[in-house]
């Protein structure tokens, strides 16, 4: 369901006999949603699309949601206050349940810089369904890289409520893996991604 209040209340939620379940079971793998959260230009969807590549290589049915991607379409009508982020990862999280449901193995690429937010969209998956992967790389180092630009802007003021800069980012407490993504390679985060998988029982 959702933490939110429903607005349709003539609707009835209508169970599926396809099931999750049976959905995995046709996949012959199980479903989960990676969470990938950290600073702009920390990496992150960098990672997510070459775990992505590597499950994809070995049969997985997966899909990657990047955070720019989304802005395109899904959440074209969003800004970046504080309550458009919120309503950003509040869509982010119900879709990702959705391809959870589908027996996908979904990876989200987002900020995502508020912990009650990342707490929301994970109370909405069954224990152990969300997987938290906080790519760390100091502020200093994201901006050096400034891969799209915005660090600068930013600094210029002009981009409003930007993370890091003008608005803060809450970093996990206790995420279920931490990659200091300025420190190894690309391949060495790919494979702690799939060491965690396999001791999960998500791959097999």
């Amino acid at each position: 369901m959702t933490n939110f209040p429903n607005k349709s209340t003539d609707t009835v939620w209508h169970r599926a006999t396809v099931t999750r379940e049976r959905r995995e079971q046709k996949n012959t793998h199980k479903s989960v949603v990676l969470w990938f959260t950290g600073l702009s230009g920390s990496g992150k969807s960098t990672l997510a699309h070459a775990v992505e590549e590597q499950l994809y290589q070995i049969g997985l049915n997966t899909f990657v949601l990047d955070g720019d991607n989304v802005r395109h379409g899904l959440c074209c009508d969003l800004g970046f206050s504080d309550k458009d982020r919120k309503e950003n990862i509040r869509r982010i999280g119900e879709t990702a349940k959705l391809l959870l449901e589908a027996g996908v193995i979904s990876l989200t690429a987002f900020i995502s810089p508020f912990k009650a937010e990342r707490a929301i969209a994970k109370s909405l998956m069954p224990p152990g369904d969300f997987i938290e992967i906080y790519c760390f790389c100091p502020l200093a180092v994201c901006e050096q890289r400034d891969v799209k630009g915005l660090y600068k802007k930013a600094r210029l003021g002009e981009i409003k409520d930007f993370t890091g800069i003008s608005s803060p980012y809450e970093a996990p407490d206790d995420p279920d893996l931490r990659l200091d993504t300025h420190e190894l390679t690309l391949e060495q985060s790919v494979q702690q991604v799939i060491a965690l998988l396999h001791s999960r029982n998500i791959l097999a």
